[in-house]
């Protein structure tokens, strides 16, 4: 087993959302950014983001900062205000950090 699948294992047992605090699991590829809001209790996704959406793509910093601001577009619009943060097995850093600092500056809490 590689490192980032037992750190995402670890992760992923101590944590769970519900649908009012719903999990917000990060999927990064090398070329694009996705978040999910998942419902862990009925198993089924209520919203997502990704720099697909977007007009302009691209694989930095920035993206990730506006995919954040899109998620808490989005969260607002559907009544949600607070979300577990599930970064799928990946450091807290780079791009997973960018989106995560822009969703909070926008008004989500985690």
């Amino acid at each position: 087993m590689n490192n980032n699948l037992m750190r995402k294992n670890r992760i992923r047992a101590k944590i769970s959302g519900t649908k009012n605090r719903p999990r917000a699991s990060i999927f990064r590829s090398n070329k694009h950014i996705y978040v999910q809001l998942i419902d862990d209790v009925n198993a089924k996704t209520i919203l997502s983001a990704s720099d697909v959406e977007m007009d302009n793509h691209g694989k930095n910093v920035k993206m990730s900062e506006e995919i954040g601001r899109l998620l808490a577009d989005k969260c607002k619009k559907s009544n949600i205000k607070e979300i577990v943060f599930d970064r799928n097995g990946k450091k807290y850093h780079g791009r997973i950090e960018a989106l995560a600092k822009s969703a909070r500056n926008s008004g989500l809490k985690f």
